[in-house]
């Protein structure tokens, strides 16, 4: 058998229907879909005091190891990187609100880790994904659909914060805010032409048509465009204080800051920052990966997941690499569905993607034009279009199903979080059944996390607050 063969073999490219030509697209635009992360993570965990060129090559570095991981442990299509929300809750939260240092943070974001990868040799996050009703699996992957593109929209300027309603529309005449409407257009337009030859292209078309136009408008310094910027290499040389910065935080952890906070206030709010993280890494993942799983039509003989342990357990490997990089937990990324969507069914892909994260740091200086969110957030509209069809597959005549599925996807959305949708849905679930006396009929796990749930909004309401 050769080399090639062995490939085809490995990633099981007959039996997914795939090739060489479909992986690859599929990498590449799952790449571009995630590209922004290799700005946002750096610029956000940056507010906390994390180096700058250090953030981006823990960023960069780490995403293609853990995407790579995943690849040859349970041959997904799914990328990994450092998580948005956790690394809002990383600077602005454990950082900037309870007063650790970034390096204590870190060591925080390692104990999880931990913990998250002992979790893992055990059969209880199997167990919960299978305990989900398959309604609420639709759901979740309609609720990530409608999310991401409202995620796409807020990227795009197409819709901004309002102080009186929450969000409003946009500035639709602002240069940067045109673009993107530009890219959205083109995306739906060469998605539905009947050409499939370009039909299965649109991400990448669109993406590159777009970041040309952008290219285009800022050499002419057209007012409103920034200008792209040239990096330096010499910034990636802080990479030395942020890889290992954890190890400096458990040597400060038992310490007072002075001012700032104490070590006793360190030690109370440990193990809610702990359990807060774990947590919500645990839930984003699930719901990622039933979701683009399910999308990629990857199932067993039972209709189930096959692998799942080992992805669970690649995802939580990510997070201890992360965690020694630099950088906030890194998790399974719902961007993944846009490589799905454009052929990708196997960890060949993640291949590709994990190349292009390693690539990118040698790009450092010209990689700023993938990263500009006007150029990139028409593919996570459309791919939320796409992945909001699986709302159809919820039985919407069963009043349970109906009800928690809607505050599954509607949580979502209003909270800016998949894990709070999804505890939205298992509480509203279980409530519902112990109503109608089913409480016979609810997996013992649905009780448990729907009360760990409870514990978690008490703690994100009232906990962090006291310090």
């Amino acid at each position: 058998m050769s080399f090639i063969e062995k490939i085809k073999s490995f990633f099981q490219f007959e039996k997914r229907g795939t090739n060489f030509k479909k992986e690859t697209l599929g990498g590449l635009v799952t790449f571009l879909a995630m590209s922004y992360i290799l700005a946002v993570n750096p610029t956000m965990i940056g507010n906390a005091g994390v180096p700058l060129g250090g953030a981006f090559i823990a960023t960069a570095v780490g995403a293609a190891i853990a995407t790579i991981i995943m690849a040859f442990t349970a041959n997904y299509p799914v990328a990994l990187a450092p998580g948005m929300g956790v690394n809002a809750f990383f600077t602005y939260t454990i950082v900037l609100t309870i007063g650790y240092s970034w390096q204590e943070a870190l060591a925080a974001s390692f104990i999880g880790g931990l913990i998250f990868v002992a979790i893992s040799f055990t059969s209880l996050r199997k167990k919960l994904i299978d305990a989900i009703p398959d309604g609420l699996k639709s759901a979740i992957g309609a609720g990530i659909g409608f999310f991401i593109a409202f995620v796409g929209l807020q990227n795009a300027g197409i819709i901004v914060p309002s102080g009186s309603t929450g969000v409003e529309l946009g500035n639709l005449s602002q240069p940067t805010v045109l673009v993107a409407l530009f890219g959205v257009l083109v995306i739906f337009a060469l998605y539905n032409v009947k050409n499939k030859k370009i039909s299965r292209f649109a991400f990448i078309y669109a993406i590159l048509i777009t970041a040309v136009l952008y290219v285009i408008l800022a050499l002419l310094k057209v007012p409103g465009i920034p200008e792209i910027k040239i990096l330096s290499y010499s910034e990636l040389g802080t990479f030395s204080d942020t890889f290992g910065g954890f190890i400096t935080g458990f040597k400060t952890m038992f310490e007072d800051t002075p001012g700032v906070i104490t070590a006793g206030a360190k030690l109370a709010t440990l193990p809610i920052i702990v359990f807060a993280l774990l947590f919500v890494d645990i839930f984003d993942t699930a719901g990622t990966l039933v979701a683009v799983t399910k999308a990629a039509g990857i199932k067993d003989e039972n209709g189930g997941i096959p692998k799942l342990e080992k992805a669970l357990f690649a995802d939580a490997v990510g997070t201890l690499i992360s965690s020694t990089m630099g950088t906030p937990e890194i998790t399974s990324f719902v961007e993944s569905a846009t490589g799905v969507e454009s052929g990708a069914k196997t960890g060949f892909s993640n291949l590709v993607v994990g190349g292009l994260f390693l690539l990118s740091v040698l790009l450092f200086p010209i990689m700023s034009i993938f990263n500009v969110l006007s150029v990139t957030s028409m593919a996570l509209i459309l791919v939320g279009a796409i992945m909001a069809q699986q709302i159809g597959e919820i039985n919407w005549s069963d009043k349970i199903i109906a009800i928690s599925s809607f505050m599954t996807i509607i949580g979502m959305v209003v909270t800016y979080s998949v894990s709070d949708g999804i505890a939205f849905g298992f509480i509203t679930y279980t409530v519902s059944m112990l109503a109608s006396g089913k409480a016979r009929k609810i997996h013992p796990l649905i009780y448990i996390f729907s009360a760990g749930f409870i514990l978690y909004f008490a703690f994100y309401s009232v906990g962090f607050k006291l310090f």
